[in-house]
């Protein structure tokens, strides 16, 4: 009998020892779910710190911003009405359509022409053409410049048939741009091959009509390179007549490897010019192709120089030779490459010369106005003005006669920097 007492009890103490045991067991595994919720909100606290944080900061930075779902939608409708609308152009021109499609300036101002009647404005990659309903722009920059809030769309034709749609914002205190280009991929389908979102870090509006603008981008020491985000848009379109002669008379030349319109010259005074480098862009403009640089490994023959240089300036065959580097024994001219040996880059070899006036002179010559737009120079569409005057034959040929340099302009640019040394 004592023993069944005893062994009761004993039952009845492991039951509650038990009992407590769980209880522990639970109270124990409750502080540790307990402990590692906590420590869940915490550890998701801090990611959304940090993400807030890395916000902040690529805000302050003002590239590579978060776009908004609703631009994203925008740009992406947008851009599809507009490829739609111009898609029987390009296919038509290019009925076998390849990744390495390049589209003529003819099928590009086609192609800009069907934007404009869709009331949008519109530009292209051609060498001065205008923008095309450039008045809605030009009144968004005025607006911007009063402080007054607003937005505009640009589009931009590019010569693979993509279109590019840049949206400025302006929201009081900065502008910002959000830009994004449509393609079509090998089955005709609309896509988007990117979009960026970047706050302009400085940009101006010129009298002239050149939106200039320039991004932020990453800069060192986050990035080993300078990154340039300088950008120029013009609004304001160039008469026929402006656009005409800067195609003629001075985009072959422009500012860099030859000096004849960035140097001061005339018929009495011609020993400054760089001959040598000249004959390559006097070349390209006589014959509208590429200079053939292995033709002239061994310098260019003595006939052919001097006849080429003769035709576009006023100078004799004993001049050429007198100023020129000449290889008297094998009756040459030395000659060339452009490169990293006889060129040091500079922001202002980049420069578009550009006529902004023409005048014709009483003795049947005519005097044109040139600028040099340089997209490396916020809003200086003007680094040098010069007046370059040329005589014109009634068969379409012309003389360069003199340059002249204005309001001492030339002691803000490098100096030039001759192809060969004599």
């Amino acid at each position: 009998m004592l023993l069944k007492k005893t062994a009761w009890f004993w039952r009845i103490g492991l039951t509650i020892i038990s009992f407590i045991l769980i209880l522990n067991v639970f109270e124990c595994n409750s502080t540790i779910k307990e402990e590692t919720k906590v420590m869940e909100t915490i550890d998701k606290v801090q990611v959304k710190e940090q993400k807030e944080k890395e916000v902040i900061e690529q805000w302050e930075k003002g590239y590579d911003l978060p776009v908004d779902k609703r631009e994203k939608k925008e740009a992406k409708n947008d851009l599809k009405k507009v490829m739609e609308f111009i898609f029987n152009i390009y296919k038509k021109e290019h009925k076998d359509i390849d990744s390495n499609v390049i589209l003529s300036d003819k099928t590009v101002l086609k192609i800009q022409q069907k934007i404009k009647e869709m009331g949008y404005s519109v530009v292209t990659l051609i060498t001065y053409s205008n923008m095309k309903n450039y008045k809605k722009m030009d009144s968004f920059l005025k607006k911007c410049k009063i402080g007054e809030h607003g937005s505009e769309v640009i589009y931009e034709i590019y010569n693979d048939g993509g279109i590019g749609r840049m949206k400025f914002i302006f929201d009081g205190t900065d502008l910002y741009l959000i830009n994004a280009k449509g393609i079509w991929d090998d089955n005709n389908k609309l896509s988007i091959s990117y979009i960026f979102y970047s706050r302009i870090k400085e940009w101006g509006y010129t009298k002239k009509g050149w939106f200039c603008y320039k991004l932020c981008v990453p800069e060192p020491p986050e990035v080993s390179e300078i990154i340039d985000g300088s950008c120029l848009i013009r609004v304001k379109p160039m008469t026929k007549e402006q656009r005409e002669m800067s195609k003629k008379c001075v985009f072959c030349l422009g500012y860099k490897g030859n000096n004849l319109l960035c140097s001061n010259w005339d018929a009495d005074h011609i020993e400054k010019l760089d001959f040598n480098g000249l004959y390559e862009y006097l070349y390209i403009m006589k014959y509208q192709a590429e200079f053939p640089f292995e033709n002239y490994s061994n310098g260019i023959p003595k006939e052919e120089f001097e006849s080429l240089i003769m035709e576009y300036l006023p100078v004799t065959k004993k001049q050429i030779q007198k100023y020129a580097v000449f290889d008297k024994k094998n009756k040459t001219y030395s000659w060339e490459r452009l490169g990293c040996f006889n060129y040091a880059p500079t922001f202002f070899g980049t420069s578009l010369p550009e006529v902004t006036n023409i005048k014709e002179n009483k003795d049947n010559t005519v005097t044109l106005t040139v600028e040099a737009v340089c997209d490396m120079v916020i809003c200086d569409d003007a680094v040098i003005t010069h007046e370059l005057t040329i005589k014109f034959a009634e068969n379409g040929s012309f003389q360069y006669l003199k340059n002249e340099i204005l309001n001492d302009g030339i002691m803000n640019i490098p100096d030039y920097q001759y192809r060969i040394c004599k």
